[in-house]
């Protein structure tokens, strides 16, 4: 519950107003089927007996039991006390978030008129949606390379490859024509994958207006170069002040699509930008915070989808859930030695775009990296994977990128180069296992 302060409210406390929600199970830590009875990786466990023997019918802990009444706590003075304590408490909390609400309206929302996003894939698909919800006046302009995408939103208000049973706003509006996109947009959201931004950026630069705020939705890392986003936009725009934000943390698409209760960060070196952005998205069922630390948040984003896959392989190979446990703990401590090294923020890596989206990505089904990394650990071949989706799991690419960067800062990163090993067919599951068992047994830093 940390990070619902970690900054002030920006809206309400959690509130959806979508209580009947099918997809509902997909807000749950979920898992494949296990293999075999010993080896359950679900988050919900039953004690078994280990008793060798047959306990006898007159066995005490086995007569049915009278059925326990349950009675209520006494009404003693230190209950009501404690219980009133509890009510104080909360309704401070309450007329804290309504003052600071009160207090730092802005007319963001109102001043903003067109919003692009660059990319129709699942997530540029939600937060276009999600944009749009926000103001019926509000244009909202999907650029997307895909003609048949492209009808299926104008013409259907839906995206027929990710979204086909989601209704889009109506003032969503895509097209294939990156002039007309950007033309007088107040806000872009840059939902291109990482390893194609550059080279998509550089053809749509011309139609760029040099003020126009960059939110970039991307996470990775670039393979031969090592940048993050907050580099490739800016030198691929040939323009080092283009106004940039990162917006990270725990969310899949398919929720955001639902409304169901999110929270993200945006990060900008420039504070006041990150107000705005933070005023413009959040909403009644999504948080945003504020942070300065955009290589702690874009390192975190980067690395998480490679210690998501780390996660699969462990599932896929049925290991259990004590394995899982300390893997992502290892993993976690590798991508806070590296973020520190670089610059980023303790306090960042344990936040939202760290821990929140490393618990994310690592435990549910719906993430892309972990499937991937389900399938690797299950058997199949790399390509064969990749052949058979059809969205971006960044962590693949970005696997190689990491390990360089570990390099260049000369830290140890065991569990992600044995992912790298392993994406590049030189290395099996099951002897990184061993490989990473058999290391030595050190103090825990």
């Amino acid at each position: 519950m940390a990070a619902l302060f970690e900054s002030s409210f920006a809206t309400p406390l959690f509130f959806s107003s979508n209580t009947n929600n099918n997809n509902s199970a997909t807000s749950k830590f979920q898992s494949y089927p296990s293999k075999s009875p010993s080896h359950d990786l679900r988050f919900h466990h039953t004690h078994t007996h280990t008793h060798s023997h047959t306990p006898s019918s007159s066995s005490p802990s086995l007569q049915p039991q009278p059925e326990q009444e349950a009675h209520p706590e006494p009404d003693s003075d230190s209950t009501r006390d404690r219980r009133r304590a509890v009510r104080v408490a909360w309704e401070k909390l309450v007329r804290w978030s309504r003052s600071w609400r009160s207090k730092n309206k802005t007319d963001v929302l109102e001043r903003t008129k067109k919003v692009v996003v660059l990319g129709g894939g699942s997530f540029g698909t939600a937060m276009a949606a999600h944009v749009a919800n926000r103001k019926a006046e509000l244009e909202v302009n999907m650029l997307v390379r895909d003609p048949q995408v492209c009808f299926s939103i104008n013409e259907r208000h839906c995206n027929c490859k990710y979204f086909p049973d989601h209704w889009l706003p109506d003032n969503v509006v895509a097209t294939t024509d990156a002039k007309s996109a950007l033309l007088n947009a107040d806000y872009c959201l840059h939902a291109v994958p990482v390893q194609f931004s550059a080279s998509f950026l550089e053809s749509v630069a011309d139609y760029v207006d040099p003020s126009l705020p960059f939110i970039s939705l991307s996470k990775g890392l670039e393979l031969n170069t090592l940048r993050m986003m907050a580099q490739i936009i800016p030198q691929a725009l040939r323009n080092p002040r283009q106004p940039f934000v990162a917006l990270s943390g725990p969310s899949f698409a398919l929720e955001l699509m639902n409304k169901l209760p999110t929270a993200m960060v945006v990060a900008s070196k420039d504070k006041k930008l990150a107000s705005k952005v933070q005023q413009l998205l959040a909403s009644s069922h999504l948080r945003i915070s504020t942070s300065s630390d955009v290589t702690g948040v874009e390192i975190a984003g980067a690395l998480k989808n490679v210690l998501a896959i780390a996660a699969g392989i462990v599932e896929g190979m049925n290991l259990g859930n004590n394995s899982m446990a300390a893997l992502v703990s290892q993993g976690c401590s590798e991508i806070r030695w590296l973020a520190t090294k670089m610059g980023a923020k303790p306090t960042t890596i344990t936040g939202l775009s760290g821990t929140g989206d490393i618990m994310l990505t690592c435990f549910v089904n719906l993430s892309r990296n972990r499937t991937v990394g389900v399938r690797l650990g299950l058997g199949e071949k790399l390509e064969d994977i990749l052949s058979s989706m059809n969205q971006v799991a960044e962590g693949v690419s970005t696997a190689g990128a990491v390990i360089a960067l570990a390099q260049k800062y000369n830290v140890k990163m065991p569990v992600l180069t044995a992912v790298a090993r392993i994406i590049d067919n030189e290395l099996t599951p099951k002897k990184a296992v061993f490989e990473l068992m058999s290391l030595p047994q050190v103090e825990e830093v």
